[in-house]
């Protein structure tokens, strides 16, 4: 997925300063993109823009040369089911469904003829992250490190254009976030979604082709 930032500025109430300031950038499809930076410095605001789950207060996203701004709700709601996965630091499974019904789960909204594939697809990205043994254990039964996985192949079984990750290893510990850090990069390579991941691991920031850093409220290239 392309992707036009064009001036963005962001406040929140009380803040005097804007959280985004002015920011401007051009991500091309299929890049791999970490943005960096403090805690509190809008980086998770900057990756909510960019997946529509929030909005500027000027400038404009651009998704493949569409203005979200001019986008209906529905529309919106389409674009973030069929177009863009998102993995956050908690894996936010539901702990009443076993992992494969977690994969499905975003397909609720898609026509029959996709359900009806779907399982198979499921089955088979949950083999390539390991997890073939636990298809229908709960969360409750795993690890952090293993349920992160499943979130991961739940952003994916839509086939995304674009993966969207905030802090996808904060919550694990070393090797169980390198395990992810590989599994996030080999993905990318296999499939080449554009993945923008906002990370405080400059290991994971690292591995990506090209760093930005967020910074009172300005962008720049590390």
């Amino acid at each position: 997925m392309l992707i036009d930032l064009k001036g963005l500025t962001r406040a929140y109430d009380g803040n005097p300063r804007p959280v985004l300031d002015n920011i401007s950038l051009t991500i091309t499809n299929g890049s791999a993109v970490a943005i960096i930076g403090p805690s509190g410095s809008g980086k998770s605001t900057l990756l909510n823009l960019i997946g529509t789950l929030d909005f500027p207060d000027s400038g404009e996203v651009l998704l493949n040369g569409t203005p979200t701004s001019v986008l209906k709700p529905d529309e919106l709601v389409a674009i973030r089911n069929k177009q863009i996965g998102f993995v956050f630091q908690n894996h936010l499974l539901l702990p009443q469904l076993n992992v494969i019904e977690n994969v499905l789960l975003p397909l609720m909204p898609r026509d029959k003829g996709m359900r009806e594939q779907s399982p198979e697809r499921a089955k088979k990205l949950l083999h390539m992250v390991g997890l073939e043994e636990k298809v229908y254990r709960f969360p409750g039964e795993m690890s952090v490190g293993e349920c992160q996985r499943v979130a991961v192949v739940r952003a994916l079984i839509n086939q995304p254009e674009l993966l969207l990750t905030d802090e996808p290893t904060g919550s694990l510990d070393h090797d169980s976030a390198e395990n992810l850090s590989n599994l996030l990069l080999e993905l990318h390579g296999q499939f080449g979604f554009t993945l923008i991941t906002v990370t405080h691991s400059m290991e994971l920031a690292g591995r990506m082709q090209v760093i930005y850093k967020l910074v009172n409220g300005k962008l720049s290239v590390n």
